[in-house]
């Protein structure tokens, strides 16, 4: 299916990109299905694993890339439903949102763009009142603390211990206070004193 939009995004030609040294330009998605859809993107989110992609921190990345996980903004063909399927993620046959590839040989490519295409049941629609900006990172950082909470059954009656307050730390903060459990913050630094002079803060 022709698209009346070009695909362009800050592309990773090697190693040096992570340095700022990426360099925006058009890049072919994926071959269009009919479980696709486009994504006009308004917002993407900054994750650690960017870096470590950007650098081949986690093996050889297949460059050109363009990375990116926390994508939001408007389908623009078609409209999706939201998926409800469970573990995909745990699959081994899964492509990342980016430097993966896809069945037919085609590369993924990630959020730092003016559009990406994706299966449509990994996409789900943002709740109105939530503004693109606010979701962009919950993406990554709000899903990875979430999900470990909810099935703990973190609630009035647990404890959550939360170890640094960086991009996963607040959102684990955020999810126990909306749920009233107990909070427990610790810093970094405070890991590696002796246990007598851990500090808990509440």
């Amino acid at each position: 299916m022709a698209s009346s939009y070009k695909f362009q995004g800050w592309i990773a030609l090697d190693k040096e990109s992570a340095k700022g040294n990426m360099v925006w330009q058009e890049y072919e998605p994926k071959a269009w299905t009919e479980d696709d859809v486009d994504i006009k993107i308004t917002h993407c989110g900054i994750c650690g694993s960017d870096l470590h992609t950007l650098r081949s921190g986690w093996g050889a990345t297949n460059y050109p890339a363009c990375v990116g996980h926390e994508v939001a903004g408007t389908a623009v063909k078609p409209e999706c439903e939201e998926c409800a399927s469970g573990l995909e993620n745990h699959c081994t046959k899964m492509v990342g949102t980016y430097n993966g590839i896809y069945p037919d040989g085609s590369k993924s490519y990630g959020g730092y763009a003016d559009y990406c295409r994706a299966p449509s049941h990994f996409v789900i629609k943002i709740p109105d009142g939530l503004s693109l900006v606010e979701a962009a990172p919950m993406l990554c950082g709000g899903i990875t603390t979430w999900s470990p909470l909810v099935n703990n059954g973190a609630g009035p009656s647990k404890r959550v211990g939360i170890v640094g307050i960086g991009g996963l730390g607040h959102f684990g903060l955020l999810w126990a206070r909306v749920w009233g459990a107990k909070r427990s913050l610790r810093s970094p630094d405070q890991v590696q004193k002796k246990p007598t002079q851990r500090r808990w803060v509440l």
